[in-house]
This record gives C-alpha cells, structure tokens and sequence, in this order.
C-alpha cells in the first residue's frame, strides 16, 4: 500500500499526453494492493472518460457477464484492478476509437504492476494488451491467440474486446461463449476465493 497509493495519485495527475489527447487527460483505473484479478483492456472510450469509472458502458455490461461478476463485485479494488494500456481517452481512428497511447505503458506500466503482489489472475482484452504481455507467444492474430486460450494457462486468459463493434466476431466463433466464457468464470471465482486457480 505505501508504494501503490502514491503512484496512484501520480497516475491520476498525469498530464505527459495532455497536447495529443482530444478531451485532455483523464487517467481512468483502479487498483488496491489486495486485488486477486487484473483485467488489461485498451483504453477508455468516451464514456468512460466522462464518467471517470472503467467499463462503464455496454462493453462493461458484457465483460461482467463473461467475468460471472455482479456490478458492486466488479468495482471492488480489492478483487478487481483495472489498468488498461492506455489511461486516456486517445480519441478517434476511422470508424473506431485510436490505439492507446504508446507513452502510458512506457511511463507506468511496470511500475503499477509491480504494486499488485495479490494478483491471481491475468485477464488480457484485446490485441492491445495481449501484444504487451504475451510478446511473441500470441498468435498471428486475436483469433488464433483466443482459439489457443488453454496455452496461457492457469494464470492468464485472453479474450476478444467486448465492445458492441465485435458482434460479428461473437456471431462467427460460437466456441467462445461455450468454451471460454464457463472455464473464465471458474478461474475468476476461484481467484477471487483465495482457492488455486484451476486449469480447465
């Protein structure tokens, strides 16, 4: 705690993008020492930048069904952290929101992770995150990497983004719901209960 809630507030100051990002700085995360599950999405939309809470929106309302976890659960800090790639809203790219912001991860990214000693489990959300954390061990692309899910066990999943934008995705790969979401929901409850996280 006396590393994590200072680099918080550091965190939550920073404005090192403030002349790149369309709505200015607004670093949207959670975190406590005690959190069991991290979840690593891409940054906040414009929703979430208004409302300074992480997933608050209808990709959200989908994660939590995934996760098995009700809305007061899931913005607890100390089971969920929630540090995207990117802090800030980093505006728009075609029809699509823009990558995160190289420069967040840079800055904070090792050191923020390093201040989380309870986490059981990693939950990666899109390409943006798993190319961070899985490097060269992903596949050549979000699908190959999800359809591989059980190679990145017990302590990590990968899944799609669940934005609405990805309905076509979720109606091509049925695997997903039958296969994914069952065994993700198992892990988190048991990493949650302070039990093993066990390997389906």
């Amino acid at each position: 705690m006396e590393r994590l809630l200072p680099l918080l507030a550091e965190i939550r100051a920073c404005t090192h993008c403030a002349s790149v990002l369309p709505l200015g700085p607004r670093p949207v995360l959670q975190a406590a020492p005690g959190a069991r599950v991290l979840l690593v999405g891409q940054a906040p939309g414009t929703k979430v930048h208004a409302s300074g809470r992480p997933f608050d929106d209808a990709s959200g309302e989908r994660l939590r069904r995934w996760l098995g976890v009700d809305h007061d659960t899931f913005y607890q800090p100390d089971c969920f952290a929630i540090v995207p790639m990117g802090f800030c809203y980093p505006g728009k790219r075609g029809s699509g929101d823009a990558p995160p912001r190289p420069e967040c991860a840079a800055l904070w990214r090792t050191r923020l992770l390093s201040a989380l000693p309870g986490i059981r489990l990693t939950v990666l959300i899109g390409q943006y995150a798993q190319t961070w954390h899985l490097g060269s061990a992903r596949g050549a692309t979000l699908t190959d990497t999800v359809r591989n899910w059980r190679r990145y066990l017990p302590g990590t999943f990968v899944l799609p983004h669940p934005s609405p934008r990805n309905i076509r995705w979720f109606s091509a790969n049925p695997w997903f719901e039958s296969e994914v979401v069952p065994a993700l929901q198992a892990a988190v409850a048991d990493a949650l209960s302070g039990r093993h996280v066990r390997q389906p």
